[in-house]
């Protein structure tokens, strides 16, 4: 899969009409997969066109790679229909499960970090990787819990995954931050354990502070701890394509300009100390 250098925001709603009427300063934009899952509609009719003008990447939010009974072949039919269809920079979705036999959580539930379940994912990404024809890009989850179980921290499981099924990561900096404040672990130690040269993109967000724990809420902006979490992982990357993930509380399109210019402003930075 070649690396893809650039900076991109999320293709929502609200902001459909200035991506189709304006000269938008992205360099990509992301697509949530399953609002496009469709044999059409305005929303599909809408990326046709705005595929015309960016590259665009597919996200997933209901594969359940994590699945211990696989991941469901109706939904692998539709989700490569679409990348087919769209020709993406990739196919993306979560290190997670949400649905096991007929019952869907409709949420990223974790996994533990054990043998098992690692040859679980494995398997279930050789098979996705086998469908789509592609290889498959994976982003770290936020969590609020760990198990008793673990055999591994979380970026070992996701080198170990990597290096075993060939696929690529998405790092979402916001869920480091999340889960290691909820979890107990130094998100430092965290990007110095994760396998960069496998990052393929960089999700950054905004989380929101539940009673006891931080939440995974995508509907505040970047705050200044996770910049400095970017900008300390930055320069072990290579090519990558970094966008705010935003999708709850949705600004102006002018707002999420104005935060991935500050992730551009973070970027020039790393590159003229290099």
């Amino acid at each position: 899969m070649a690396p893809f250098q650039g900076f991109g925001l999320g293709l929502r709603i609200p902001h459909f009409q200035n991506f189709l009427n304006e000269a938008v300063p992205v360099d990509f934009v992301e697509i949530i997969s399953e609002n496009f899952m469709v044999a059409g509609g305005r929303p599909l009719h809408v990326l046709d066109q705005v595929r015309e003008r960016w590259p665009v990447a597919m996200h997933g939010v209901s594969m359940s790679i994590g699945s211990a009974d696989g991941v469901r072949p109706d939904y692998l039919e539709r989700l490569k229909t679409l990348a087919d269809r769209v020709d993406p920079l990739w196919v993306s979705d979560h290190l997670s499960w949400s649905r096991i036999e007929h019952v869907n959580s409709h949420d990223l539930l974790p996994l533990p970090f054990t043998e098992e379940a690692l040859d679980t994912v494995c398997a279930n990404i050789h098979h996705v990787q086998d469908v789509l024809e592609r290889p498959l890009v994976l982003e770290n989850p936020s969590t609020y819990l760990t198990f008793a179980d673990d055999q591994m921290p979380e970026w070992a499981f996701l080198t170990e995954m990597t290096r075993r099924t060939g696929c690529y990561l998405l790092l979402d900096v916001n869920n480091i931050y999340v889960s290691g404040t909820n979890n107990g672990f130094d998100p430092y130690e965290y990007l110095a354990g994760v396998p960069a040269d496998r990052v393929r993109q960089v999700h950054l967000a905004g989380h929101s502070q539940g009673r006891h724990r931080l939440i995974d809420t995508h509907d505040q902006p970047v705050p200044d701890l996770v910049w400095e979490l970017f900008g300390r992982i930055y320069p072990r990357l290579g090519p990558v394509a970094t966008m705010i993930e935003r999708d709850d509380k949705i600004p102006p399109l002018a707002d999420l300009l104005a935060e991935l210019d500050i992730a551009r402003g973070i970027a020039t930075r790393v590159a003229e100390a290099a």
